[in-house]
Protein backbone atom coordinates (compact mmCIF):
# COMPACT_ATOMS: atom_id res chain seq x y z
CA UNK A 1 0.00 0.00 0.00
CA UNK A 2 1.34 3.56 -0.92
CA UNK A 3 -0.69 5.99 1.68
CA UNK A 4 -2.13 9.40 0.14
CA UNK A 5 -2.87 12.46 1.48
CA UNK A 6 -6.19 10.73 2.48
CA UNK A 7 -4.91 8.12 4.34
CA UNK A 8 -3.01 10.22 6.30
CA UNK A 9 -6.05 13.36 6.81
CA UNK A 10 -7.96 10.14 7.83
CA UNK A 11 -5.03 9.09 10.80
CA UNK A 12 -5.09 12.80 11.84
CA UNK A 13 -9.06 12.86 12.26
CA UNK A 14 -8.59 8.94 13.85
CA UNK A 15 -6.30 10.33 16.67
CA UNK A 16 -7.28 13.42 17.15
CA UNK A 17 -8.87 13.06 20.41
CA UNK A 18 -5.63 10.91 21.81
CA UNK A 19 -2.60 12.69 20.70
CA UNK A 20 -1.89 16.90 21.54
CA UNK A 21 -1.53 19.18 19.09
CA UNK A 22 2.05 19.86 19.74
CA UNK A 23 3.98 23.51 18.94
CA UNK A 24 5.86 24.02 16.27
CA UNK A 25 8.81 26.92 17.20
CA UNK A 26 11.57 28.94 15.52
CA UNK A 27 14.43 30.52 16.12
CA UNK A 28 16.27 33.88 15.20
CA UNK A 29 19.31 32.94 16.39
CA UNK A 30 19.45 29.56 14.91
CA UNK A 31 18.23 30.78 11.20
CA UNK A 32 20.70 33.19 11.10
CA UNK A 33 23.41 30.68 12.07
CA UNK A 34 22.38 28.88 9.58
CA UNK A 35 21.35 31.76 6.90
CA UNK A 36 17.84 29.12 6.77
CA UNK A 37 14.70 28.95 8.49
CA UNK A 38 14.79 26.12 10.86
CA UNK A 39 11.25 24.86 12.11
CA UNK A 40 11.04 22.64 15.07
CA UNK A 41 8.24 20.67 15.45
CA UNK A 42 7.78 20.09 19.37
CA UNK A 43 7.37 16.57 20.05
CA UNK A 44 8.76 16.50 23.12
CA UNK A 45 5.71 17.78 24.81
CA UNK A 46 3.67 15.03 23.32
CA UNK A 47 1.76 12.48 25.63
CA UNK A 48 4.58 10.62 26.35
CA UNK A 49 7.31 12.34 25.19
CA UNK A 50 7.38 11.39 21.64
CA UNK A 51 5.80 11.22 18.70
CA UNK A 52 5.68 7.47 18.74
CA UNK A 53 2.38 7.55 20.71
CA UNK A 54 0.66 8.91 17.34
CA UNK A 55 1.66 5.65 15.74
CA UNK A 56 0.65 3.03 18.27
CA UNK A 57 -2.77 4.76 19.10
CA UNK A 58 -3.21 4.95 15.13
CA UNK A 59 -2.22 1.12 14.88
CA UNK A 60 -4.48 0.00 18.11
CA UNK A 61 -7.48 2.20 16.83
CA UNK A 62 -7.60 0.02 13.21
CA UNK A 63 -8.05 -3.08 14.79
CA UNK A 64 -11.02 -5.03 15.09
CA UNK A 65 -13.15 -5.27 19.46
CA UNK A 66 -11.68 -8.37 19.24
CA UNK A 67 -8.55 -7.62 18.69
CA UNK A 68 -8.51 -4.91 21.02
CA UNK A 69 -9.78 -7.02 23.79
CA UNK A 70 -6.74 -9.79 23.33
CA UNK A 71 -4.76 -6.64 23.50
CA UNK A 72 -1.30 -5.82 21.80
CA UNK A 73 1.99 -6.81 21.73
CA UNK A 74 5.39 -5.35 20.80
CA UNK A 75 8.92 -5.60 21.23
CA UNK A 76 10.97 -2.90 21.83
CA UNK A 77 13.19 -1.23 24.01
CA UNK A 78 12.69 2.42 23.59
CA UNK A 79 9.76 4.75 23.12
CA UNK A 80 7.69 2.69 21.02
CA UNK A 81 7.27 0.31 24.11
CA UNK A 82 6.19 3.69 25.84
CA UNK A 83 4.03 4.49 23.69
CA UNK A 84 2.25 1.30 22.67
CA UNK A 85 1.55 0.81 26.52
CA UNK A 86 0.15 4.53 26.97
CA UNK A 87 -2.07 4.33 23.89
CA UNK A 88 -3.17 0.96 25.13
CA UNK A 89 -4.08 2.16 28.12
CA UNK A 90 -5.98 5.29 27.20
CA UNK A 91 -8.09 2.81 24.55
CA UNK A 92 -8.49 0.23 27.54
CA UNK A 93 -6.54 -2.66 25.95
CA UNK A 94 -4.16 -4.56 27.61
CA UNK A 95 -0.69 -4.32 26.58
CA UNK A 96 2.60 -7.09 26.39
CA UNK A 97 5.96 -5.44 25.59
CA UNK A 98 9.22 -7.67 25.09
CA UNK A 99 12.15 -5.72 26.42
CA UNK A 100 15.85 -6.55 26.40
CA UNK A 101 17.14 -7.24 30.00
CA UNK A 102 20.16 -4.67 29.47
CA UNK A 103 17.04 -1.37 28.55
CA UNK A 104 17.46 1.64 30.71
CA UNK A 105 15.53 1.38 33.83
CA UNK A 106 13.68 4.80 33.35
CA UNK A 107 12.18 2.87 30.13
CA UNK A 108 11.31 0.09 31.86
CA UNK A 109 9.38 2.29 34.35
CA UNK A 110 7.92 4.25 31.95
CA UNK A 111 6.12 1.42 30.36
CA UNK A 112 5.56 -0.39 33.83
CA UNK A 113 3.98 3.25 34.88
CA UNK A 114 1.40 2.95 31.16
CA UNK A 115 -0.03 -0.65 32.61
CA UNK A 116 1.64 -2.44 30.21
CA UNK A 117 3.04 -6.33 30.96
CA UNK A 118 6.71 -6.08 30.33
CA UNK A 119 8.62 -9.79 29.72
CA UNK A 120 12.32 -9.78 28.90
CA UNK A 121 14.24 -11.15 26.88
CA UNK A 122 18.01 -11.36 25.71
CA UNK A 123 19.03 -8.26 24.34
CA UNK A 124 19.68 -9.53 20.91
CA UNK A 125 17.30 -8.87 17.90
CA UNK A 126 16.60 -12.63 17.50
CA UNK A 127 15.72 -13.16 20.94
CA UNK A 128 13.00 -10.11 21.24
CA UNK A 129 11.59 -11.72 18.10
CA UNK A 130 11.45 -15.14 19.38
CA UNK A 131 10.22 -14.32 22.77
CA UNK A 132 7.34 -12.24 21.07
CA UNK A 133 6.18 -15.32 18.80
CA UNK A 134 6.05 -17.32 21.34
CA UNK A 135 3.98 -15.14 24.16
CA UNK A 136 1.76 -13.74 20.66
CA UNK A 137 0.50 -17.81 20.31
CA UNK A 138 0.51 -18.19 23.74
CA UNK A 139 -1.62 -14.57 24.38
CA UNK A 140 -3.45 -14.42 21.34
CA UNK A 141 -2.64 -10.81 21.32
CA UNK A 142 -1.94 -8.63 17.94
CA UNK A 143 1.50 -7.95 17.03
CA UNK A 144 2.31 -4.37 16.07
CA UNK A 145 5.83 -3.72 15.17
CA UNK A 146 7.41 -0.91 16.17
CA UNK A 147 8.38 0.53 12.61
CA UNK A 148 7.38 -1.43 9.66
CA UNK A 149 3.76 -1.74 10.04
CA UNK A 150 1.61 0.55 8.07
CA UNK A 151 -0.98 1.96 10.65
CA UNK A 152 2.00 3.26 12.87
CA UNK A 153 3.59 4.53 9.58
CA UNK A 154 0.50 6.50 9.40
CA UNK A 155 0.15 7.41 12.61
CA UNK A 156 3.73 8.74 12.81
CA UNK A 157 3.03 10.79 10.09
CA UNK A 158 0.32 13.02 11.50
CA UNK A 159 3.06 14.75 13.42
Amino acid sequence: MIPTLKDVQAAVKRIGPYVHNTPVLTSSTIDKMLNASVYFKCENFQRGGAFKIRGAINAILQLSEDERARGVITHSSGNFAAALALAASALNTKAYIIMPSNAPAVKKNAVAGYGAQIIECEPTLKSREAVMAMHQKKLGATFIHPSNDMNVILGHSTA
